[in-house]
């Protein structure tokens, strides 16, 4: 016996009848829940408008600032610039860059 699970799946295409002829073929096969429309997806939320297609990781980025305590910290540029150097201040006891 062979037993598959499937979390999530994407099905796009330009062709919206060979689309639902594949979906209804997955029906007949599978316990299928169609949610619709894309919105969310392994972490990435997508959005659409007339421009194009828009994927982001705000909701990702959010959660993993929550989680880590980091939620009210101050937002910086980034990246540096060339050649940035920090001009606050040398530290005591230099980091061991090989550990990294």
């Amino acid at each position: 016996m062979l037993i598959a699970y499937v979390d999530d799946i994407i099905i796009t295409g330009d062709n919206h009848h060979e689309i639902e002829k594949l979906k209804q073929q997955l029906r007949e096969a599978f316990e299928v829940k169609d949610l619709g429309e894309l919105k969310y997806f392994l972490g990435l939320e997508v959005a659409r408008s007339k421009e194009g297609i828009f994927i982001t990781q705000r909701k990702y980025t959010l959660d993993l600032l929550k989680e880590t305590g980091k939620l009210g910290c101050k937002l910086a540029s980034t990246p540096l610039e060339p050649n940035w150097k920090n001009k606050e201040g040398k530290e005591e006891h230099p980091v061991d860059k090989g550990m990294y």
